[in-house]
């Protein structure tokens, strides 16, 4: 075989960098980093933290390319509209490889890199075990900067969990040092009213 037809490593490294880029150019506009709540009765603090990573488009082609690159992750049919969606919700894969995958290749705007900024802070914080009423507390604080804007939408606001009143958090604060929230460590990565995609 020519040596003119095997790609060089700087050949492949351009390549890589490049599909670097133009994925991180995609989810700048069209991805969102997102920190969710479930009540859990199991759970002694009554909350489970969900950490996600969402892409949601019309065609397959791009989202299959970046599950392919990030190797983690599902695309499912969300049936209230029929588009396809890519989720990460694992917390591990999110530690692993998709924040080491966007430290490397940043986003352009301000607004998408704050925003990925919080949900990393988030998630090495909810990656600690155990996690105390403290440090959820404290989830919830940086959570409230997260996607900040008209859009946004919570089911369950940093009030819903610790209340209104701030000595009512300080006394959680210093009361429940032993309280145990769990992080998802579960599959969560499949739900009731989507069909995953065999990819």
């Amino acid at each position: 075989m020519s040596s003119k037809n095997v790609p060089s490593a700087d050949n492949q490294q351009e390549s890589f960098q490049g599909l670097g880029y133009y994925i991180a150019g995609f989810v700048d506009g069209e991805g969102s980093f997102n920190v969710s709540l479930r009540r859990k009765n199991d759970y002694r603090i009554g909350w489970q933290i969900v950490l996600s990573f969402n892409i949601s488009q019309k065609d397959l082609t791009v989202l299959r390319i970046i599950k392919n690159t990030l190797n983690c992750g599902i695309i499912k049919t969300r049936k209230c509209d029929g588009l396809y969606s890519y989720d990460v919700t694992k917390p591990k894969d999110i530690i692993t490889k998709v924040i080491p995958y966007f430290d490397a290749f940043r986003f352009l705007s301000s607004s998408k890199q704050r925003n990925y900024e919080l949900f990393k802070e988030i998630s090495f914080i909810a990656n600690k075990k155990p996690l105390n009423s403290q440090s959820f507390y404290e989830i919830l604080k940086i959570r409230e900067k997260l996607n900040e804007g008209r859009g946004r939408k919570r089911k369950y606001s940093i009030e819903d969990v610790f209340g209104k009143s701030s000595e009512t958090i300080r006394q959680v604060s210093r009361e429940s040092e032993n309280d145990i929230v769990r992080p998802v460590w579960r599959h969560t990565e499949s739900h009731r009213n989507v069909g995953t995609l065999p990819l």
